[in-house]
């Protein structure tokens, strides 16, 4: 059969004469098609992870029903050292901003005392007679050996007395245009309270005599607080 009776057979196009493939070729199409068989059908689910779980290299990416025996200990051996280190840091922080408001914030802490105590000695009037310019007056703590210190820490101590009544005494320095001395802070937390009271609040400069702006014995409601049993307790 020539080229021309092939044209003219039912069926079949020219295109198809021209661009069909010889029979070797159809034949290694057929086999490529035949291992290929299963292209397009979604990932294959008999592979392997390429890598195994440790508690170093775990991400969470693989579903826990997937995971091996060794692979769940490893995953939570991970999950739970993450867990205590939170909580170790939730602690700490907790610890720190608790600090912060007992030392700082807290209307008892002795920052605050140091605050009330120097605006009651820029208040006072034979303090400012002696001092001079409220405005002037300037309140600090100790003065320190190391040069980097940038504040003067404040000289105080607490404890509690034989009765657990808390006691907080601290001194600070103050200067104004005139002179400059020592405030003498004395300060006491009676049982039924929650506020610390004054024992002492005094002003020393050097020359003249001690300006008493609080003391105990003035305050009968104190006073009688520390007697007990006609024994006067300190």
């Amino acid at each position: 059969m020539n080229s021309l009776q092939l044209r003219t057979l039912p069926g079949l196009s020219p295109a198809y004469l021209l661009l069909r493939p010889s029979p070797r070729i159809q034949t290694q199409i057929a086999r490529l098609y035949a291992t290929q068989s299963n292209i397009g059908s979604g990932p294959q689910t008999t592979s392997s992870r390429k890598k195994s779980i440790t508690i170093l290299s775990d991400d969470g990416r693989v579903q826990w029903g997937d995971l091996s025996r060794g692979e769940k200990v490893a995953r939570a051996t991970q999950q739970s050292f993450n867990f205590v280190i939170v909580l170790a840091g939730a602690v700490l922080t907790g610890g720190v901003f608790t600090l912060f408001y007992l030392e700082v914030l807290s209307p008892n802490s002795k920052t605050a005392q140091f605050e009330t105590a120097v605006a009651r000695i820029k208040d006072d009037p034979e303090c400012i007679k002696l001092l001079g310019d409220r405005r002037e007056i300037k309140a600090y703590g100790e003065e320190t050996t190391s040069r980097w210190a940038r504040n003067k820490p404040l000289a105080s101590s607490a404890e509690k007395d034989r009765l657990g009544r808390e006691h907080l005494r601290m001194h600070f320095h103050v200067e104004g245009p005139l002179n400059s001395g020592v405030v003498i802070v004395h300060m006491m937390k009676p049982l039924d309270k929650s506020k610390f009271e004054y024992q002492l609040l005094a002003l020393d400069v050097k020359g003249h005599s001690r300006i008493i702006l609080e003391q105990a014995s003035e305050k009968p409601n104190v006073a009688g607080a520390l007697k007990l049993f006609g024994i006067q307790w300190r």
